[in-house]
């Protein structure tokens, strides 16, 4: 089983850029696809990112599509999102996720970190 400790969170203004990352561990890396979710206050887990095994195939919520950016570095175990023209609704609990499904639906993410906090003031 995969772990991941995400990392790069913080307090950034409107408008500005953060990038995170996700280290993984106890796993063989190129093995699994990753996704980013998220968590605002009071609200359910959502979905922001997610990236293929070879990077090949990326996708986007599209309240993010145009301002973020998933990648990943096979040979450093790690998968990173960078976050540019941040707005107040960006503010959450910013999550990575793995699978091995091949084709995996959002379901399918069942290895998870603990999550980094993102905060943008307005």
């Amino acid at each position: 089983q995969v772990r991941l400790r995400e990392s790069g969170g913080g307090l950034v203004q409107a408008g500005g850029s953060l990038r995170l990352s996700c280290a993984a561990s106890g796993g063989t890396f190129s093995d699994y696809a990753l996704a980013w979710f998220r968590q605002a206050p009071g609200k359910s887990r959502e979905f922001v990112a997610r990236i293929s095994r070879d990077s090949y195939h990326t996708g986007y919520a599209d309240s993010v599509k145009g301002r973020f950016t998933i990648s990943r570095d096979n040979a450093k175990n790690t998968v990173y999102l960078e976050m540019n023209s941040l707005k107040s609704e960006d503010t959450a609990v910013y999550f990575c996720a793995a699978t091995s499904s091949r084709v995996p639906i959002i379901t399918d993410y069942s290895s998870w970190g603990r999550g980094t906090q993102v905060t943008v003031s307005s």
